[in-house]
This record gives structure tokens, C-alpha cells and sequence, in this order.
């Protein structure tokens, strides 16, 4: 039976740009999105950890280190500075880990990057 996952989750990322006429999705820096696991085009999830939106939307690199701009519908639900986590989630029978990217908010730099993995006695 497949089940759903975490695939990978970009933590504490800053909204640094708002494009509500762009025709949708957003752009995340292509060294987060990688450390993520994280491909051009793949959806997500955009949970807001400064007020109550959850969106779904997919991703494509943006231009410069540390940028996230929300554009189209997207950019409605949210507002500068406004602190997200984005993940992406994958059906498989067992869960074989994800990477978890943490970032500072004040530049959307790669503070740490944490692996989730399956606890070893659930494996047993």
C-alpha cells in the first residue's frame, strides 16, 4: 500500500517577493531547493508560520541567493517578511527519509540541514 511522506521541507523561509500578476507559483533559490530534495516544477505546500494561510502551489529556481517570491494567487495569501515552511511529499510503501532545511529569516541563508529518517525501532 502506498502511503504519503515527506519528501522535503524548507523551514522558517522568508517571503522576499510578491508578484500577484505573475501567472502562479513560486521561486525558491536553487541551493535551497536542492539541499531540500526539492525539483523545478514539483508542488508543495506553503504552511505560513505568521498567520493562519496554507496554500498549494509548485516550484521553479529563482534568480538569486535567498530569494522566495510568491507569485499569481499565491502572493494573495501572504505578505513580505512573512515566515513559511514548503514541503513537497511522495508516496512510497515506507518512509526512506527526507532532508529538512533550516534557514535564517533575516537572509534566507541555510543555517542546517537535518535528515529525517525512519526511527530504528520502527524498523524492527
Amino acid at each position: 500500500m502506498l502511503r504519503t511522506f515527506v519528501n522535503g521541507k524548507i523551514h522558517r523561509l522568508k517571503v522576499t517577493g510578491l508578484q500577484p500578476m505573475y501567472n502562479g507559483s513560486c521561486r525558491i533559490c536553487p541551493e535551497i531547493l536542492a539541499a531540500a530534495g526539492l525539483e523545478s516544477f514539483e508542488r508543495v505546500e506553503i504552511y505560513s508560520l505568521t498567520s493562519t494561510a496554507r496554500i498549494s502551489t509548485y516550484v521553479f529556481p529563482g534568480a538569486v541567493p535567498g530569494e522566495f517570491t510568491l507569485n499569481g494567487g499565491a502572493a494573495l495569501h501572504f505578505r513580505l517578511g512573512d515566515q513559511v515552511a514548503v514541503v513537497a511529499y511522495r508516496q512510497e510503501e515506507t518512509f526512506q527519509g527526507a532532508n529538512c532545511v533550516l534557514v535564517d529569516p533575516t537572509d534566507n541563508s541555510i543555517t542546517e540541514t537535518l535528515r529525517y529518517e525512519q526511527p530504528a525501532e520502527a524498523m524492527a
